[in-house]
């Protein structure tokens, strides 16, 4: 089986939305345990991130060479210090900032831009189709890590390199499931007595498809979030994203690797914060794809 068709058939098929299916949703995931959980351990680390400066015990730039990789449960350092004793507790604390931000402004990004180009192409159909959907195939033909790498390698590191690249890599992916659904949505009998009845493109697209299309293109993107934060680490991890001495959880794993033969649990610290994130954001969009699952 291609990979086309694999894209296809993880797609959500697209359903007349209406209120009433708005509330089913949501009572379905309020009866979900386990998306009550992610979705409160997400509500956490983004409130966490927000109110960093009040949250955080002590500065998370302040170092000491005296309190160097102080262990966890020190006086006065409840999750110990890194390599240059600043406090860890304040620099996973003002971490989440960055590290949400790298893993989520990506996949909005390529959600905006994969969208107008898959719901383009699969409408559009014809030669359009064809060009937009052959590009979009090259870059299937490298591996999304590897991509990421080569991308931020040639446009050097830095946040907003970081996040072109990481964008340019989930891109093809949502335009792929955009253009799957359009496809079969252009086809509806609602959508051909629109057509019928002498509605333009731009308002059949606007009236018509799009309010059926973007819950399963959603519903995709928020399932690429735990990808993304894994990236975002990895990269800054290489020295491809976030310059020190900016806290974020994957250039925190870098600077603490060389501590991990001497403090193992605080080196550990920030892939614990990425682990907990990455499969909170993972198991709410597995949740969120079953209860928009009207047939299940």
């Amino acid at each position: 089986m291609t990979a086309r068709a694999l894209d296809e058939k993880m797609v959500i098929q697209p359903i007349e939305v209406s209120e009433g299916y708005w509330l089913g949703v949501i009572r379905r995931l309020s009866r979900d345990p386990v998306a009550l959980v992610a979705l409160a351990v997400i509500l956490g680390l983004v409130l966490m991130a927000i109110f960093a400066p009040y949250l955080a015990p002590a500065d998370p730039a302040k170092g000491s060479m005296l309190r160097r990789l102080k262990p966890v449960g020190t006086e006065g350092f409840p999750l110990g210090g890194d390599e240059l004793g600043r406090d860890m507790l304040s620099r996973l604390i003002y971490g989440a900032r960055l590290s949400l931000f790298m893993g989520v402004t990506p996949v909005l990004m390529a959600f905006v831009i994969g969208s107008g180009l898959g719901i383009l192409a699969g409408y559009v159909g014809g030669w359009i189709n064809t060009v937009v959907m052959r590009t979009i195939d090259v870059f299937y033909a490298f591996p999304s890590v590897l991509l990421a790498v080569a991308l931020s390698g040639a446009l050097g590191a830095g946040i907003t390199n970081a996040l072109v690249s990481l964008t340019v890599v989930f891109v093809p992916q949502i335009a792929r499931v955009a253009e799957a659904v359009t496809t079969q949505v252009r086809t509806r009998d609602y959508v051909e007595a629109a057509r019928a009845s002498g509605a333009g493109g731009f308002t059949i697209v606007r009236v018509h498809v799009l309010g059926n299309v973007l819950s399963p293109i959603f519903v995709y993107a928020t399932s690429l979030i735990s990808v993304s934060m894994i990236l975002a680490s990895g990269l800054s991890f290489l020295g491809l994203g976030v310059r020190p001495p900016e806290p974020e959880w994957g250039l925190m794993l870098n600077t603490l690797r060389t501590a991990i033969y001497v403090n193992p649990l605080v080196a550990a610290l920030p892939g614990i914060m990425i682990f907990i994130t990455s499969i909170s954001f993972n198991l709410f969009s597995d949740s969120l794809r079953s209860a928009m699952d009207v047939k299940a």
